[in-house]
């Protein structure tokens, strides 16, 4: 796992970093893994990854980081990227690969309320997936939604949305 971050770190070529990606996210399945990769500073590496201008690269970023997140730990490390992540979904192509990513890590990091308020501008956004995007788009705006409005304090902010 160290080899596979000082490797990221070290290369510009990004079919190395989305095969150092793909597999720092198999790894991350498992729980030791997690905390390996979050000792090794493995998190800030990868969501360093995040402002790669090649799709690819960057939605192997966002799938490492959604297993990653999978631990509170990582979720507090993680948080700092929110903000970007939801920057990415907004510019993502509609219904794409980097955009589904997106939504599939906010939606582990909304699970709980802690990062709640870090989503709100992304609200409107969220509302033009699901009435714009294709049914996978949907179900994972969708799950985010569910999460957000979970909150009582979240309510006022989805129901003045502009749409």
């Amino acid at each position: 796992l160290q080899k596979l971050i000082h490797l990221l770190q070290a290369t510009d070529d990004p079919l190395i970093q989305e095969q150092a990606l793909i597999t720092l996210s198999n790894s991350a399945a498992f729980s030791v893994n997690q905390d390996i990769i979050r000792n090794l500073d493995g998190l800030s590496v990868i969501g360093g990854m995040l402002s790669n201008c090649v799709p690819k690269v960057k939605e192997k970023a966002l799938n490492a980081l959604n297993n990653l997140s999978m631990n509170i730990k990582n979720q507090e490390e993680i948080q700092v990227f929110i903000t970007q992540v939801c920057r990415t979904v907004e510019s993502a192509p509609l219904n794409s690969d980097v955009q589904l990513a997106g939504l599939r890590l906010l939606t582990n990091m909304s699970v709980i309320s802690d990062y709640h308020q870090k989503m709100i501008n992304s609200i409107p956004c969220f509302l033009y997936l699901l009435s714009e995007g294709t049914e996978r788009t949907q179900i994972q705006v969708l799950k985010v939604l569910v999460n957000l409005s979970a909150n009582p304090t979240m309510t006022r902010h989805l129901l003045r949305a502009q749409v």
